[in-house]
């Protein structure tokens, strides 16, 4: 118990020195994270071909880890509370190095989904915990400025990941998409472990087990629910009987969370309207971007014509500008306050989102969706700063989690909302060579952005003087 924090601590009076430095390491063990989505969907044809994977097994590559990561992000947070965040940091990003290893070295579907699999686990050990340690190590307007370099590494990293997935897989080849994470990850993990301080764990008690197999059974139906859906709609019978699934999951953990006597989280967490404000906004945030993307791949790709290559170049300014809009809104939230910045980055994003329906070609395409980015890459701190800006310490991996999770959510649904939008029009339109499919997706995107800006208006809590 001496080593538990009291709920009213919020920060030392002496700020780590190091702290700037842990926040690089941190961030960019997080880049990791989110690089792999995407680089390992570039690598996929020669994957499949070298390898002999059938469709199902290169979607199983991509879906795994997102599945695993998505699903045990709230457990992760958790543990990083009960054990130190420290711990659980260097156990994730160590179980996601090997991992890492052993999907490169697969000559096999066996061993590179297990490898997959692996990887989502020690990624949402890493995620959360890393978070967490940001929100304990950093306070006020540094706080903010902090979460803006977080935010800009995982909002570029999406985009960065096209042009890095092309760059290796025509070079060294796709098991090193694998690969180069083992030296980074191995360095990171050197140094984090000899410059991170080890913060006291924040909570006391036992991991509540069942309470983690359910809620994590129920985020994973879910995720593979709005996965599915992309490609078999969202009425097929699977994808509603895993909806169903998922709501009984969900139900039966709630349940279970008033009668457990060491709760995985305390429910009241989510009916804290910062909380349901931040969480809310990272979720279209993310949907939003990975629809973006997605669109904007497929269409400089099948419709313009561009190399995978080509096109990961194209997306460069959408990662700049999302790490760029991300990093200046870290600086400019305490003054602006959560609501307003919300609202106006809403508005770029639909004025960007706007563009590719109102010119064609791949001009219009990367100067809308950079900046359409540019909007999304501030609203990934307003999520942060707003969901957790009034944790405590011993809510703060948990709450982190949960952040991370709704994070999956959207980029899930973004993905099966895109997928079904445009390729319904474009099957339907493709005798005509019209773009039809791409504007009627794209009309989508900024009436969501649209609707957002007003229910944030209302969501957020005002400024705080």
């Amino acid at each position: 118990m001496s080593d538990t924090e009291t709920t009213t601590t919020r920060a030392p009076d002496a700020p780590h020195p190091l702290r700037w430095t842990a926040l690089g390491l941190l961030g960019l063990a997080q880049l990791m994270l989110i690089l792999d989505i995407t680089v390992v969907a570039i690598a996929l044809p020669d994957m499949g071909v070298e390898l002999n994977l059938g469709r199902a097994a290169l979607t199983w590559v991509v879906s795994g880890y997102a599945l695993t990561f998505g699903s045990l992000m709230l457990l992760g947070g958790r543990a990083a509370d009960l054990f130190g965040p420290k711990r659980v940091v260097l156990a994730g990003l160590a179980v996601f190095t090997a991992a890492s290893l052993a999907a490169g070295l697969a000559t096999g579907a066996p061993l590179l989904l297990a490898a997959r699999i692996a990887q989502g686990v020690g990624a949402a050990m890493l995620s959360p915990a890393a978070l967490s340690v940001v929100v304990r190590l950093f306070d006020g307007n540094e706080r903010n400025r902090a979460l803006g370099i977080w935010s800009a590494l995982g909002g570029g990293g999406a985009a960065l990941g096209v042009l890095l997935g092309g760059l290796i897989t025509a070079g060294p080849g796709w098991a090193w998409v694998f690969f180069v994470n083992v030296p980074v990850g191995l360095g990171v993990l050197v140094s984090l472990a000899r410059i991170l301080p080890s913060l006291p764990r924040a909570a006391s008690g036992s991991l509540d087990v069942p309470g983690a197999a359910l809620v994590a059974a129920a985020t994973g139906a879910l995720i593979y629910a709005l996965i599915r859906a992309g490609d078999h709609g969202w009425l097929n019978i699977v994808t509603v009987a895993l909806v169903a699934a998922s709501a009984a999951a969900y139900a039966a953990f709630a349940l279970w969370q008033r009668r457990a006597a060491a709760p995985l989280m305390d429910l009241r967490l989510l009916g804290r309207r910062p909380v349901v404000a931040g969480t809310f906004v990272i979720a279209v945030t993310t949907a939003l971007m990975v629809g973006a993307f997605f669109l904007g791949s497929f269409y400089l790709q099948n419709r313009q014509g561009h190399s995978a290559l080509i096109t990961g170049v194209l997306f460069l300014p959408v990662a700049l500008l999302t790490m760029a809009a991300a990093a200046a809104s870290g600086r400019v939230i305490g003054r602006l306050g959560a609501r307003l910045l919300a609202v106006l980055a809403l508005a770029i994003a639909a004025a960007g989102f706007l563009v590719p329906v109102l010119w064609s070609g791949t001009t219009a395409m990367v100067i809308g969706v950079s900046v359409a980015a540019a909007g999304l890459g501030a609203l990934f701190v307003v999520a942060s700063a707003t969901a957790l800006a009034s944790v405590a310490p011993h809510e703060a991996g948990v709450a982190s989690g949960l952040v991370s999770t709704f994070h999956e959510f959207g980029a899930s649904a973004g993905a099966a909302a895109v997928s079904s939008a445009a390729a319904t029009s474009i099957a339907a339109h493709a005798s005509a060579q019209s773009a039809s499919g791409f504007d009627d997706a794209f009309l989508v995107a900024t009436s969501i952005a649209a609707v957002s800006a007003v229910i944030v208006m209302w969501l957020i809590p005002a400024k705080q003087q």
